[in-house]
């Protein structure tokens, strides 16, 4: 049994950025275990009719982090990177209009305008009423009934599952921010205004898949990345990790970045913690390829249309140079039989922002903490983070731990 001082389950971004800042600041007793033969996680790709596809869906370097940002280049030098304007669309009513929905409807004819900003005056939030703790009843509060009906309910029930009412509103700062006023703006100004989605601007690798940066990253710890050591059991008191192929590590410090749900046993658990954590709920995204170029300028195009299975497609040859075709995103829910093109199921693709989370997550992370097991990242908090600020959160971690 090895026994080092940093234990770190899972090498996506947020693992590699742990174990790697551990290594520039001196500290090698480390390893990073690893279900899969290769590191990158929800960020891994894989070549596909000649050209990059990210097999975890639509993963970008976004440009508002700067430290993050210098981190990363010093693995993947930002002259191998180029830089893009978002560019994203609504598929709606026959044609498109930009994302997000509520700044664009400007787009829309000059009745249909009038629709959407009638009935968005006529929501909860622009009549005094008390903000909602269920998502559902948050989309008609905030957005009235139009938008809700026409594009926030089908979409997002295509994402993440049909059962919309089990999710709460504490993570609504990550969808764009559009009030009433600045809507109505938009439309007499032909532009859009408000809070925009992430990724306004962001980089994406010149000749390579977003997997390349952590291919790289895997390289520079390469000696303490364990490969093919699925985790199945942790004692808590021991700091002791259970692998399935037989494997056991321990660790003074054990730095978790999968999800809770894939032990089958963490013994020192309370049990009624235990239960909780097993009612933790995600969501399964496939990526499939689809050869045909389309012709558009976006990189994003998102379907709201129920009678389409996926939810969004990314347009690669607008972000990838030399490539064609696009991939969809689909819930595993909504899969259409094989057709005979690539395909790739991520059992694990969100983090589901049920009501009940907020307090599960509080009490897990401080239980663990307490053990001296942190949770980390997208899986190990159980939030859905873009990985840019996974590896800000890696670092912020590691330093503390470090007392750097």
């Amino acid at each position: 049994m090895e026994k080092v001082k940093y234990l770190i389950l899972g090498a996506g971004a947020a693992g590699l950025s742990f174990a790697n800042y551990l290594k520039q600041n001196g500290e090698d007793s480390f390893l990073v275990l690893e279900k899969e033969k290769e590191a990158g996680g929800l960020c891994r790709s894989t070549d596909v009719d000649g050209a990059p596809l990210d097999i975890g869906g639509g993963h970008f370097l976004d440009v508002r982090r700067p430290q993050v940002n210098r981190f990363l280049f010093g693995f993947m030098p930002e002259e191998e990177w180029d830089r893009y304007e978002r560019d994203s669309k609504i598929s709606f009513d026959g044609g498109y209009i930009g994302h997000p929905f509520e700044a664009n409807i400007w787009q829309m004819s000059a009745g249909k305008q009038k629709e959407y900003l009638d009935s968005i005056a006529k929501a909860g939030c622009n009549r005094g009423e008390k903000m909602p703790d269920e998502f559902v009843d948050w989309i008609y509060w905030k957005l009235g009934e139009r938008i809700a009906e026409d594009y926030m309910l089908p979409y997002n029930e295509k994402m993440f599952g049909g059962n919309l009412n089990i999710l709460g509103t504490y993570w609504l700062e990550k969808l764009p921010n559009v009030s009433y006023e600045e809507t109505k703006r938009s439309c007499m100004e032909k532009r859009a205004y408000g809070k925009q989605p992430g990724h306004a601007q962001f980089y994406y690798p010149k000749k390579y898949g977003f997997g390349e940066l952590w291919r790289r990253m895997q390289e520079a710890v390469e000696g303490r990345f364990v490969p093919d050591s699925a985790v199945e059991k942790l004692d808590a008191a021991a700091h002791r990790v259970y692998c399935e192929n037989g494997t056991v590590y321990e660790g003074e410090k054990i730095i978790t970045t999968v999800p809770w749900t894939v032990w089958e046993e963490i013994s020192g658990m309370p049990e009624e913690l235990w239960q909780d954590v097993k009612g933790l709920k995600h969501s399964s995204t496939q990526i499939e390829y689809v050869p045909e170029k389309i012709d558009t300028t976006a990189q994003w195009i998102y379907y709201p249309q129920r009678d389409i299975s996926y939810h969004r497609i990314l347009v690669r040859h607008n972000f990838c140079p030399e490539a064609r075709g696009y991939w969809t995103e689909t819930n595993k829910e909504r899969v259409e039989p094989d057709q005979g093109r690539f395909r790739y199921m991520n059992e694990y693709a969100y983090p589901l922002n049920t009501t009940d989370k907020p307090r599960i997550m509080t009490r897990l992370l401080n239980w663990a903490q307490s053990m001296e097991i942190y949770g980390l990242g997208r899986w190990g908090e159980h939030e859905h983070y873009n990985s840019d600020l996974v590896v800000e959160l890696a670092i912020k971690r590691a330093s503390g731990l470090m007392g750097i």
